[in-house]
């Protein structure tokens, strides 16, 4: 299941198949554990099928929004599922098919309506939108769960997110926006700065 020793999720999207198979091809050399693949991208489930099963990476379908999608992400390999919203449908067939839910909240309500469905983490998004005040905030009442924060976090804001309590980062564009060239380095900065702020 997802690994949160490192806190990052790497989130691949990319306008081909082809993109998105070098881009995740570069996450996992630089020692990426968690592969978020989208599904803005184009025949993502095939991708995701070509991922799944890799050797020490746990390979999930992002940006769901339909209950049939998490049955086809479930045939093509992935481990976990990721929304930007909360749906109790789509969650709810994530636990018939035991996969790992993870919805987006933002509000009080979205957090009880998505544990009373069964989520299993929670996605904060946008994450810079609401702020890491804003997540402790939601913790108080809603303690033990495990959250991500996903959305224009930065390494200059990693120390503020891991003092609010959150769990992991899903990180997209600060991971790949540079092109597979960069992915070494802008991975190797944020596992630094984590390390940092954790100590």
């Amino acid at each position: 299941m997802i690994d949160y020793s490192e806190k990052i999720i790497g989130i691949v999207r990319a306008p081909s198949a082809e993109e998105a198979v070098e881009l995740a091809h570069a996450l996992i050399d630089a020692g990426i554990k968690n592969l978020e693949l989208t599904m803005t991208i184009p025949d993502s489930f095939s991708v995701v099928e070509k991922f799944a099963g890799t050797s020490g990476v746990t390979v999930g379908l992002g940006t769901v929004l339909h209950v049939s999608d998490v049955e086809r992400a479930k045939s093509a390999g992935a481990e976990f599922i990721v929304a930007p919203s909360m749906s109790a449908e789509v969650i709810k067939e994530c636990k018939r098919l035991g996969l790992y839910s993870m919805p987006g909240v933002a509000t009080a309500t979205e957090v009880a309506n998505a544990l009373a469905a069964g989520a299993d983490a929670l996605k904060l998004f946008p994450a810079s939108t609401y702020g890491a005040s804003h997540l402790k905030s939601l913790r108080d009442p809603f303690p033990g769960n495990t959250w991500v924060a996903t959305g224009g976090v930065t390494e200059s804001t990693v120390g503020e997110w891991i003092k609010a309590g959150v769990n992991a980062f899903g990180l997209g564009g600060p991971l790949t926006s540079g092109g597979v060239g960069e992915v070494a380095g802008r991975v190797k900065a944020f596992q630094q700065a984590i390390s940092r702020a954790s100590l």
